[in-house]
């Protein structure tokens, strides 16, 4: 008699699911509007207008550079988009949750008053969640 296993695929976590979308952006990240889109649509920001730098965008993008490289396992990251993406999350303040909040993505929080930044810092609280639990190993580009 024959036993056969099947393994049950793992659903990826809230984490992971907002870190893809983030990576996946493409073309969907060309200017300020679509940043407010994709912030608004992940509800990393508040409802209303969103003032939005060319700053800002450049960070974002930058940021998704630097995670884009470390996921894409074809080939080895530059070390400059690297350096690049680090400076963007040093730039990022995020606090510790003392209480767990259940639809959080991760136990940090923003801790800065501007919507973009609050928005990035959230992305970065996901980042800091897939490399806790090592998820990040198992995304691929």
């Amino acid at each position: 008699m024959s036993t056969t296993t099947t393994s049950t695929p793992t659903r990826p976590s809230a984490p992971a699911e907002l870190i893809a979308d983030f990576v996946s952006t493409g073309g969907r990240l060309a200017d300020r509007s679509d940043l407010a889109r994709f912030l608004r649509e992940h509800r990393l920001v508040t409802e209303g207008a969103i003032p939005i730098t060319l700053a800002d965008l450049d960070e974002a993008l930058t940021l998704r550079d630097g995670i884009r490289a470390l996921l894409d396992r074809s080939t080895t990251p530059d070390p400059e988009t690297l350096a690049r993406a680090q400076k963007v999350l040093d730039g990022l303040r995020v606090t510790v949750r003392l209480e767990p909040v259940e639809q959080a993505e991760s136990p940090l929080a923003p801790a800065v008053v501007d919507e973009v930044r609050r928005g990035l810092a959230r992305i970065a609280g996901a980042w800091a969640a897939v490399v806790a639990t090592d998820e990040w190993r198992r995304m691929r580009r």
